[in-house]
């Protein structure tokens, strides 16, 4: 009797084995699914260190790299993340992951088409709407549009196929992990593009095709990497279902979810203040990104190459920090704190942007500021993406995060038109700094709220994530 039990215990304990119960099989995953997002922010700001390049080259102003920017965000602005959360809880990770992936893709074929096209500019049909704007700039900013959905929607996805793989595990060291392979993304990209264009200048002219070029080649990389790990994921579903171990964050609960379940995040106070401190927080940080390397260049008098080369340093502490930061928090929690202290750092840093580096353009003083931005930039993401499965529940995680997205994306759509026209109208960087500094108060404000509703109703935000 004793040996039978022994042996159905065994029995048991072998069929609750899953893939993801794999140490190798989870790590895995998060290295699919990190570089296909690595790939993704490189090319977002492949063109960032090269602005100045494009005002000369295709006689884009000031206003139009502003405008061009904010076409990342704009289709997600006006409701398609929010469809994309409906996709994703309903559809699953496998469908939505390779849909994001195939937008990507289209998305960066029409912005190089546009690029590289040189009558762009005076084609009739192009400049039939928007005159003032050169027509190389509505086809950068219209695949730019659809590579943002797509960019967005498998930020997201990618969200909760690391809560689904590793809930009650490494949760937060696997999301900062995949923070950090993402933002070296962006260093890859303030080192390569000056380097790349430097390498293939014609006629003495840098190139601006060849750095977007090797970025869109990079996402169909990506593309493929989320297909090897569609078939590993649809291999865990397997096992669940034919161990008939149903639960939540194993097996595609498409059957489950209905949009009335939407309810639940908007009636929730939490939702709202991640929601809003999510965007507060990343107004001051991406929107700044896109015009750093022009802001140094102004404030310090340094060529483009020197710029880039001072930014490209922004997401190292980030992506150093971030996993460790990621550890710490799923053994010893304090995850409200932290986001509270990144919001103080951010501050003092665009202060410093805003007062003291013009009053003493020192590179030096610039790269510190940089990398203590890059601190508060791993703090932040690092505690929040991780708290969000605490208040909310499994069916509508995926909904939730495209919703946090999508008022994340009506900042980041604005601000750069707003930086932009900010930045004509006073001809300088100063109050554009300023305005920076302003959402980094309150985002403080914010933290400072969310740490006292977790108090009052105990979500857990300063708990450790590891069971």
């Amino acid at each position: 009797m004793v040996n039978d039990q022994m042996v159905n215990d065994f029995m048991v304990e072998k069929l609750q084995k899953t893939l993801r119960d794999s140490a190798v099989a989870r790590w895995a995953v998060l290295v699919l699914v990190a570089s296909m997002m690595f790939f993704a922010y490189m090319f977002v700001d492949i063109l960032s260190p090269l602005a100045s390049l494009l005002e000369e080259s295709l006689n884009w102003d000031r206003g139009d790299f502003g405008t061009y920017a904010a076409g990342e965000y704009l289709l997600n602005v006006f409701g398609f993340l929010i469809l994309a959360g409906i996709i994703l809880d309903k559809m699953g990770v496998r469908f939505t992951g390779l849909l994001s992936a195939s937008l990507m893709v289209i998305g960066a074929a029409i912005k190089f088409w546009g690029i590289s096209w040189p009558e762009a500019n005076t084609v009739e049909w192009l400049n039939a709407w928007w005159p003032a704007m050169p027509g190389s700039a509505k086809l950068a900013m219209f695949g730019f549009m659809i590579f943002g959905c797509g960019c967005e929607m498998a930020g997201t996805t990618v969200s909760k196929i690391l809560a689904k793989w590793f809930k009650g595990k490494e949760m937060a060291l696997a999301m900062g992990l995949e923070m950090a392979i993402a933002r070296l993304g962006v260093f890859a990209a303030m080192w390569l593009a000056p380097m790349l264009s430097e390498r293939f200048a014609v006629d003495g002219t840098n190139s601006i095709v060849a750095p977007l070029l090797f970025a869109s080649a990079l996402l169909v990389i990506g593309l493929l990497n989320f297909f090897v790990f569609t078939i590993m994921d649809k291999t865990l579903d397997q096992q669940c279902i034919n161990d008939q171990m149903v639960n939540d964050e194993m097996v595609n609960d498409s059957d489950e979810f209905h949009v009335s379940d939407l309810k639940q995040i908007f009636s929730s106070k939490m939702f709202w203040i991640i929601a809003l401190l999510c965007v507060l927080y990343y107004s001051a940080i991406f929107p700044f990104q896109r015009f750093a390397t022009n802001f140094l260049e102004e404030t310090l008098s340094i060529t483009n190459t020197e710029a880039a080369g001072l930014f490209k340093w922004f997401p190292i502490l980030a992506m150093v920090l971030t996993p460790f930061l990621g550890a710490f928090i799923d053994y010893k929690g304090k995850g409200a704190s932290m986001m509270l202290l990144g919001a103080v750092i951010m501050i003092a840093c665009h202060c410093v942007f805003a007062f003291v580096l013009p009053a003493y353009p020192s590179k030096t003083l610039a790269l510190i500021t940089i990398l203590i931005l890059g601190v508060s930039f791993s703090l932040v993401p690092a505690s929040m993406w991780p708290s969000v499965p605490k208040i909310i529940d499994e069916k509508v995680l995926g909904s939730a995060y495209c919703l946090i997205f999508w008022v994340q994306n009506v900042g980041l759509c604005l601000v750069p038109l707003l930086i932009g026209k900010l930045r004509v109208a006073t001809n300088g960087y100063l109050v554009p700094m300023i305005v920076f500094a302003s959402f980094g108060v309150l985002a403080f404000l914010l933290s400072l709220a969310l740490k006292v509703e977790d108090k009052r109703k105990g979500y857990g935000l300063e708990l450790p994530n590891k069971k």
